[in-house]
């Protein structure tokens, strides 16, 4: 078995190190034969784009090794599928100059910092191609401009807003500076990649700044992309599209391909075959339906997609790591803050959705691509754009109704309802510690049944449904509800008489009675009477109450408590 390519975003590591790769290689052909002057590929995290990107410039870059030889790059390609395209293709093998660009690292919590660290990358890519201070090509003026942004002031240097802007907006033409001199001592037209555009203006968005990144950007891409006539093609990656008005003004050579559109369908992601190929290869095939249910469900144009980073986690943990149960492994590397946004949002027509997604249902929405970050909160429409463009929705179909598209659309698979799961938990939670649990208190100390639930009942009508809501679920939330009984400490699962009760509330004063709680959940409202049935049961045979006084307190309550969606039972043992 090949060893798993986890972490690794750089195709030459892939080949070099016989790492298990999916060829996707065909798309050097697609972005010649279908692209634009410039493209736009917009696909959820950890889909393959940087590693798509990597592989672009493994394929066309011109290199030349240290005898000042072109640097043949068909090792990195044998017996893959692009070496099947016509000779006129591969003719570019190796042939074009090309800037790579990532933006991801502007992940920063201001402008300065942000900006900063934009320019950091572009004096990387200027160190990468400093064998041009040596070109014939280039005059003693050229080589000065080219060597004044290697020369990057030093952070520690800079105290003013004006001093940092001056340092940051001086880049701001750069990537089209190096490419007309990579044109000049080449003479070829450059390909020019950037990854993880919309990096800068997402965090720009939630940190305060984003109107001073959207400036920056817009003339960073725009000199580069738009005004260059030494550009051969471009190639930008991102999450989201960014409306033409905020980012790419005027830009009629651009492309843009999202989930929506066809002819790039298979680039990003496993197809079924690629999926199912790879569970073979390590001898778990048996596992397919495990992996249809947490992985598949995204539609890429009219391709069934799954999940790669998910996929190759979960095939790594099940071959080395002898794992038997599969992970939400996208969950814990993507920012699921907008999740946490909208379920924090619960107005009554959010919350009616949200139940409605969460247990498996379906909602429509107007389909519109155009929106900015700024624009994400002002409604909702805005926000559920945002999630199917992010892979927290999928398209189950959609319909024209005038000039507008509606979509309709669900959740994709178990491991992004985990996450929707998770946030409303937590979201309840943070509910539970914030409410007036006085009224409860009281019902609890009273021995009022009637009360109990009649508290609880109001409590669960104000989250939203979890559809296969656990015992577990409702222990945590009794357990946050019990938390501050006057007088009382709350104890789960400890052991008492021949088991372990749900819930205990031991006294502190030897005159008051301990009070028991044992949880059952159902799934069906005719189910309830058995639930209750069960716990008040499993309290006498196990002999809670005779465990806890003989531990020496001189009385206990118990009560049996089932749940139900948002309802439940209490009754007194």
């Amino acid at each position: 078995m090949k060893r798993f390519g986890i972490g690794y975003e750089n195709y030459r590591e892939f080949i070099e190190e016989n790492l298990y790769y999916i060829d996707k290689t065909w798309l050097v052909r697609d972005v010649i034969e279908k692209g634009g002057k410039v493209t736009l590929f917009t696909r959820p995290r950890r889909f393959g784009k940087t590693l798509a990107l990597s592989m672009l410039q493994t394929f066309f870059e011109l290199e030349y090794d240290k005898d000042g030889r072109v640097v043949s790059k068909e090792r990195y390609f044998d017996g893959k599928r692009i070496m099947e395209a016509p000779d006129e293709l591969l003719s570019m093998m190796g042939q074009v100059p090309v800037i790579r660009l990532s933006l991801k690292s502007a992940n920063q919590p201001d402008f300065n910092r942000a900006g900063l660290r934009i320019r950091d990358e572009i004096v990387s890519e200027y160190s990468r191609h400093s064998y041009l201070l040596d070109s014939k090509e280039l005059s003693v003026l050229e080589k000065e401009h080219f060597y004044s942004f290697l020369d990057a002031v030093d952070e520690r240097k800079l105290h003013t807003r004006e001093e940092y802007q001056e340092e940051i907006f001086k880049y701001s033409t750069a990537l089209k500076t190096l490419s007309v001199f990579l044109m000049k001592h080449h003479g070829r037209k450059v390909m020019i990649l950037l990854d993880e555009y919309d990096v800068p203006l997402e965090n720009a968005w939630e940190n305060g700044f984003y109107d001073e990144m959207v400036g920056y950007i817009r003339s960073l891409f725009e000199s580069a992309l738009k005004t260059n006539d030494a550009l051969f093609k471009g190639i930008v990656t991102g999450c989201l599209r960014i409306s033409r008005e905020s980012i790419f003004t005027g830009m009629n050579n651009l492309l843009i391909n999202t989930i929506r559109e066809s002819g790039f369908d298979e680039a990003f992601g496993f197809t079924e075959s690629e999926t199912m190929q790879m569970l073979s290869d390590y001898g778990i095939a048996d596992r397919i339906p495990e992996v249809k249910k947490w992985y598949d469900g995204y539609c890429f144009g009219e391709t069934e997609i799954y999940n790669p980073w998910s996929i190759v986690q979960y095939v790594y943990g099940t071959v080395i790591g002898k794992k038997k149960f599969p992970e939400p492994y996208w969950a814990n590397t993507s920012s699921n803050r907008i999740i946490r946004e909208l379920v924090y949002r619960t107005d009554d027509s959010l919350k009616a959705e949200l139940d409605t997604l969460v247990e498996g249902g379906t909602i429509e929405k107007k389909i519109h691509e155009d929106i900015t970050y700024g624009e994400i909160r002002e409604s909702e429409d805005n926000l559920w754009n945002f999630l199917y463009f992010t892979g927290y929705l999928k398209k189950v179909s959609e319909r024209i109704e005038g000039e507008d598209v509606f979509m309709t659309m669900t959740i994709p698979n178990a491991e992004i309802r985990s996450i929707y799961r998770n946030q409303i938990s937590s979201w309840f939670e943070k509910k539970v510690k914030e409410a007036d649990r006085s009224m409860f208190h009281r019902a609890v100390l009273e021995g009022d049944t009637e009360g109990m639930e009649s508290y609880i009942r109001n409590l669960l009508g104000k989250t939203i449904s979890t559809f296969d809501s656990t015992e577990r679920f409702y222990h945590g939330i009794c357990l946050s509800l019990l938390y501050g009984v006057p007088g009382y400490e709350v104890r789960s699962n400890r052991e008492e008489g021949n088991g372990r009760p749900d819930i205990v509330l031991y006294p502190s004063n030897p005159r008051d009675p301990a009070i028991l709680f044992e949880l059952k959940e159902r799934k069906k409202f005719a189910e309830m009477r058995d639930g209750i049935e069960e716990a008040l049961r499993q309290i006498r045979e196990k002999g809670y109450v005779e465990g806890i006084l003989n531990d020496g307190y001189i009385g206990c309550r118990a009560y049996g408590i089932c749940f139900c969606r948002k309802t439940c039972i209490v009754e007194k043992c």
